[in-house]
């Protein structure tokens, strides 16, 4: 791979790293899509923006937290997904494409949980799994923790319900945007990182 593609890959990695560290970085919110099961056809695409929580470029690995009860779990656990981040800063949009895991248990689900500030972990405390209808506007959190920070006694009852969602990354597509004229490049994980220029 010639120097100015191994800039970028490294570049996209920088990115993606900073956007996981920073939220304000239009990268922190990417956007998961996904051929779903949970909206009652294996041929209908879904997408949900997501919160970045954290890279590995040594591993290719984008992590992001949900709530083990959502139907999304369904639909993206082993299978492949995309992401879709931009930066408008640097006029960079990127596309990355992977197969999820779900991942509930072990030391790692651990580690983000106990990093996790109380009240990211007090969504989970919702009473009944994301998609349940109600009656009328509500966050479906018990009275007790409404508005208010939770115990960590009480955090407790909501870790059965918290998951991380892992995507290995296996393709890079990556487009730079100017007046002077697009430039694209795409990078394949094969034993390292394998990249070539695109027509934009």
């Amino acid at each position: 791979m010639d120097a100015a593609l191994a800039d970028i890959l490294t570049g996209a990695w920088a990115t993606l790293t900073r956007g996981a560290a920073d939220r304000r970085s239009p990268v922190h919110t990417p956007v998961i899509a996904s051929i779903g099961t949970s909206t009652g056809s294996d041929a209908t695409p879904d997408a949900r923006v997501m919160v970045l929580r954290h890279v590995d470029p040594a591993a290719a690995t984008l992590r992001f937290h949900t709530d083990a009860r959502s139907p999304k779990c369904r639909d993206l656990d082993g299978r492949p997904v995309a992401v879709l981040a931009y930066h408008p800063g640097q006029a960079v949009q990127l596309r990355l494409h992977g197969r999820a895991r779900i991942v509930t248990q072990g030391p790692e689900a651990d580690a983000a949980w106990a990093a996790s500030t109380p009240f990211a972990r007090r969504c989970y405390l919702a009473e009944h799994p994301p998609g349940t209808p109600l009656p009328a506007p509500g966050s479906g959190l018990p009275a007790d923790v409404e508005g208010l920070k939770p115990s960590e006694a009480r955090l407790l009852q909501a870790r059965p319900h918290f998951a991380l969602l892992l995507v290995t990354i296996h393709h890079i597509d990556w487009l730079h945007l100017a007046q002077t004229g697009h430039r694209r490049a795409r990078f394949e994980a094969a034993d390292g990182w394998r990249g070539r220029w695109l027509v934009p």
